[in-house]
């Protein structure tokens, strides 16, 4: 086996719920930078494909408006120029998908920065128990939200409400902000 670093084991009487919970976090941020390396090479190989297919997808196109055609080439032509015209519309979409993926890769960054603020805090013996760092940690998760069904979500959890009501709301919210946005776009 490769090198590996000599893992320093607890005994029983250094056991404590805080750096258990702590581990358990620092997992959560490693399997989520984790997810994210690996799905980011995925897209970026799909988003050179799709760059390189928008850009032969163009060309088809000018060229094929540029065609003489002929009685005999004509039907072929409005083909070509229609079939270029849906291949442009699927790119589109893919692209929009992209923009999806990106987004979610910045929320799970957000998400993987604000365990890590939560572990140190709670690695730090005495910010642990001040209700001021507390409030600084909430300040920084919700600045770090962009949309405000994120926002209208973090308040009902921190004022005690239960996870499945909170995603209730946030859905609502989320489908009526992307309604706003289609109808202005």
């Amino acid at each position: 086996m490769a090198d590996q670093p000599e893992l320093q084991t607890t005994d029983s009487s250094e056991w404590s719920h805080v750096k258990e919970t702590i581990n358990m976090l620092y997992l959560a941020v490693c399997q989520i930078e984790a997810t994210m390396s690996e799905s980011n090479k995925s897209v970026e190989t799909l988003t050179s494909a799709f760059t390189k297919l928008a850009s032969h997808t163009i060309a088809i196109g000018q060229q094929a408006e540029q065609l003489q055609t002929t009685s005999e080439l004509s039907p072929f032509k409005s083909d070509l120029i229609e079939t270029t015209g849906e291949m442009q519309v699927n790119i589109n979409a893919s692209i929009q998908a992209f923009q999806f993926y990106d987004r979610i890769c910045q929320r799970l960054d957000h998400i993987a920065r604000s365990l890590e603020k939560m572990s140190g805090l709670m690695a730090d013996g005495q910010q642990l128990s001040q209700p001021s760092e507390w409030q600084t940690l909430k300040d920084y998760i919700k600045g770090s939200y962009t949309m405000e069904a994120e926002r209208i979500m973090f308040e009902y959890i921190m004022r005690g409400g239960s996870v499945d009501e909170a995603l209730k709301i946030y859905n609502h919210h989320f489908e009526k902000e992307k309604a706003k946005i289609t109808r202005c776009g």
